[in-house]
């Protein structure tokens, strides 16, 4: 895991990330799916929406069990118990987040020039704020209660304008990840722990092999085809100057294979026998730093709730974020450059609100399998979109006559790693529903539908990725063939 998080950071994840940044500058602000559709052509754009909508949904429900599932800590018979106390009043900070980020928002808009000193007292101050309230009234729920409360939040990031809620939130959450990833930091040096996981236990773990499995589950802090899409879709929109693309693109991948490392040295430190303790991934690295944080004197209670509210902070801020690309997917596979003149289904598949529910509502359906049966499945639609979108930075790179054979390396052996994990991944689902099939179960039963549902489910998207992405390598590769080197900067 150190090893692929230090050479796929560096080599794989932060040159797709400040590519499809670059890519995106140079063709005035463009997403991912129109750079295809320039490079590639219309029917490579469709076939990639069509990918990225699928993969959307299964953010959307891995996270979303992630998130209801930390916030509920131990449930509600624990209420009295540290772990579900810190979860609690996290649960209810992250709650009054989105309405202290609606106001920053409507502070921001109403007034005009406001000084960056003054703006990021104002934010810090409303951090401040709603963690002191959150502490004081922790909000106990269920987890079905609160995958129902992040859809709904989901919901109004998607439709809202995003200067009203999105933007501000994605401001004040730099403060949050900022002293999530320092304390982390300075936990780990102060209180340098003693790894309790073995560096090696072979390459066949439980049924599962070290490759694929090591490079589709460990994806964002080494690479992430998820990056692309926001870093060619809103962070190309914010450059100022083309000088910060590599500080904007590089770095921020560096930044999180750092926080990829301590995670991994947290998950070391605080095993036991060998195997990671219980609770969610967000609750086990909220606990373990807080451990660390403890030995500098922080209380260990306020260090949890911190962490936790942080690492629900990160993870609500990729949900509305990939729930917004989502919908916009959906919109864009339905589509017509005159849409004023469009049939009435076409307009209808195209709304806003009708695109969003949809959306959420299939990833809502994938949330009752939790998100150790989706992780897999997710993690292998996550590399193989990278390895798509540096397919397109290789013919982009060739037509403007720049270098691109640095991006071959990590484009051949993702595609080798997804396309293997993806197969694997088919072949269990099969299996999972063969096994169902054959234990007597009385056909109207809860367990029988959720075990058809889910699986069906699954099997149906892990069929079309496949196929999605066979299509859209061999509509690349023909492009990239059929390509004049530097004939678009002749042009």
């Amino acid at each position: 895991v150190l090893l692929w998080l230090l050479i796929g950071g560096l080599f794989f994840g932060a040159v797709q990330d400040f590519g499809a940044l670059y890519a995106s500058v140079k063709n005035e602000g463009k997403s991912m799916g129109m750079i295809i559709e320039k490079y590639i052509g219309k029917a490579g754009r469709k076939l990639f929406m069509l990918f990225c909508w699928l993969f959307t949904l299964l953010v959307i429900a891995a996270f979303t069990d992630m998130v209801a599932g930390t916030f509920v800590g131990k449930g509600v018979a624990d209420m009295a118990k540290e772990t579900s106390y810190a979860n609690a009043s996290a649960a209810s900070i992250s709650m009054l987040f989105i309405v202290a980020a609606i106001v920053f928002g409507v502070i921001q808009k109403h007034v005009k020039n406001m000084n960056e000193g003054v703006r990021a007292v104002i934010a810090i101050a409303l951090l401040v704020g709603m963690f002191a309230l959150g502490m004081h009234f922790p909000w106990y729920a269920t987890k079905s209660a609160w995958i129902y409360i992040v859809m709904a939040y989901l919901f109004l990031a998607s439709v809202m304008p995003m200067w009203l809620l999105m933007q501000p939130r994605d401001y004040m959450t730099t403060f949050m990840l900022l002293g999530m990833i320092i304390g982390a930091v300075v936990g780990v040096v102060v209180a340098h722990p003693t790894m309790q996981l073995n560096a090696y236990n072979g390459f066949n773990v439980g049924g599962n092999y070290l490759f694929p499995t090591l490079f589709v589950t460990i994806a964002c802090g080494a690479v992430s085809g998820f990056h692309s899409l926001v870093s060619s879709g809103t962070s190309s929109k914010t450059i100022r100057n083309e000088k910060d693309m590599p500080m904007v693109g590089y770095g921020a991948m560096i930044v999180e294979s750092l926080l990829g490392i301590i995670a991994l040295v947290v998950v070391g430190a605080v095993a036991v026998n060998g195997t990671k303790p219980e609770g969610t991934p967000f609750a086990i690295f909220s606990s373990g730093v807080a451990g660390f944080l403890e030995k500098l004197g922080l209380p260990v209670q306020l260090a949890t709730v911190f962490m936790t509210m942080c690492v629900s902070a990160l993870a609500l801020t990729s949900l509305d974020a990939v729930a917004r690309i989502g919908r916009m997917s959906f919109q864009e596979l339905f589509s017509v450059d005159d849409m004023e003149h469009a049939e009435g289904w076409r307009k209808l598949l195209c709304n806003t609100y009708f695109s969003t529910i949809v959306t959420l509502f299939c990833g809502f359906v994938l949330t009752k399998i939790g998100y150790a049966n989706i992780w897999p499945l997710f993690g292998s639609a996550n590399q193989l979109l990278s390895a798509l979108v540096l397919i397109t930075l290789c013919v982009f790179l060739k037509v403007t006559g720049r270098s691109n054979k640095m991006l071959f390396p990590p484009l051949i052996i993702m595609l080798c790693v997804t396309f293997t994990a993806l197969v694997q991944r088919l072949i269990a689902i099969v299996k999972a529903i063969q096994n169902a099939a054959s234990v007597t179960i009385p056909a109207g039963t809860t367990t029988w539908g959720k075990v058809f549902i889910a699986n069906g489910l699954q099997l149906i998207i892990a069929i079309l990725l496949i196929v999605l992405g066979l299509i859209i390598v061999v509509n690349s590769a023909k492009s990239y063939a059929k390509s004049e080197k530097n004939s678009e900067k002749a042009a």
